[in-house]
């Protein structure tokens, strides 16, 4: 059975303790990605549309036309894909995500002129949508992936190289935080606020939110469209309940806990039609609080025990997570027409001489 941390990543010493003995055996098999000693960072960028009116779904889907249109480019992202979600104001959001191996490249995309020029356009601050991108850039010691399957990897995972075998970091409290290569020396703490640096939420226009260290990131996947009847009823009877209650109180009232924004999201393909597969976007304060949520909330521990309860059932039903924490400086929040709660804008801090 492998570590889920890379040979390469392996601290020497260990300064911090693992919570369970070396001997410990998982009670069924999962898997990590594996990239070779040239991925030192990478660059996830959530690029979103946002509407209210359903008459503005066409333009909607124009806009997220053109950004996917822009991958294509010089310097575009190694994978992507698109999800819609209705925000808890009621508004609609389309996003497209995009994985770069390569943070210097992702730089490059996002300062030529198709890309740039778009962005600062007059007509991204004059018309009825709202954009947003979300942007971090963890290196490779920053992050940690979790699959229940080992082909054709989602997420982060698409732009790695290889799967692990069967892993032993994962099931009891904790392993999140020790499949982080950095878990090994550095207790990843959270330090300063969020705070708006650029316009006023309130006002609308562009706002930018500057970040801290260690915000993290989740992204936890769900994907049904190759599963027969029985598994698509366990998903759809199950598991998909529990996720649903859980993913609500964090969209409503993720403030008491730590969560700055989240996200349960379904995929979709350019002409908006939903596709079977959905995930969770979570932007946290720290790992510690979502630690914390995931280890202790009723809406967590029920979602918890309904996978444990179907995991050994599982054959086509794909289920799987990527966490990360980045340095403030490898974070980019910025909002054009949003409403003041969308992203990171609601817990932000607006300084008084604004």
């Amino acid at each position: 059975m492998e570590s889920a941390i890379d040979t390469h990543l392996t601290a020497c010493p260990r300064t911090i303790s693992r919570r369970v003995p070396d001997a410990y055996q998982p009670p069924f098999p999962m898997f990590v990605g594996r990239a070779d000693e040239t991925l030192h960072q990478v660059t996830m960028a959530y690029l979103g549309v946002q509407y209210r009116d359903g008459g503005q779904r066409t333009a909607a889907l124009a806009a997220v036309a053109e950004i996917v249109g822009t991958f294509d480019i010089a310097d575009g992202p190694a994978h992507n894909d698109i999800t819609r979600h209705t925000d808890k104001e009621g508004y609609v959001n389309l996003i497209v995500v995009g994985y770069w191996r390569d943070p210097a490249a992702f730089c490059r995309w996002l300062r030529s002129p198709d890309v740039n020029g778009w962005w600062d356009s007059p007509e991204r601050l004059s018309g009825e949508l709202g954009y947003f991108r979300e942007i971090v850039s963890p290196r490779a010691e920053q992050f940690e992936t979790l699959y229940a399957f080992t082909d054709n990897l989602p997420g982060v995972g698409a732009v790695m190289d290889d799967i692990s075998g069967e892993i032993n970091e994962h099931a009891y409290w904790g392993s999140m935080r020790e499949r982080f290569p950095l878990s090994q020396t550095d207790w990843m703490e959270s330090s300063g606020e969020l705070v708006v640096v650029t316009g006023n939420p309130a006002d609308g226009g562009r706002v930018v939110v500057q970040g801290h260290d260690n915000i993290a990131l989740i992204r936890s996947g769900q994907d049904w469209r190759e599963a027969g009847p029985e598994e698509r009823a366990l998903y759809l009877e199950e598991i998909q309940p529990t996720l649903q209650a859980g993913m609500d109180f964090l969209r409503d009232n993720g403030e008491t806990v730590g969560c700055y924004s989240n996200r349960l999201v379904q995929n979709i393909d350019l002409d908006g039609n939903l596709l079977d597969e959905t995930y969770n976007i979570g932007h946290w304060r720290s790992l510690e609080k979502l630690e914390r949520w995931a280890e202790s909330h009723p809406t967590h521990l029920r979602i918890f025990t309904t996978f444990f309860k179907v995991v050994a059932d599982l054959d086509k039903l794909r289920l799987y997570h990527e966490v990360s924490v980045s340095d403030g400086a490898n974070q980019i929040f910025e909002y054009l027409n949003c409403h003041p709660s969308t992203g990171m804008m609601r817990d932000a801090k607006v300084m008084a001489s604004r």
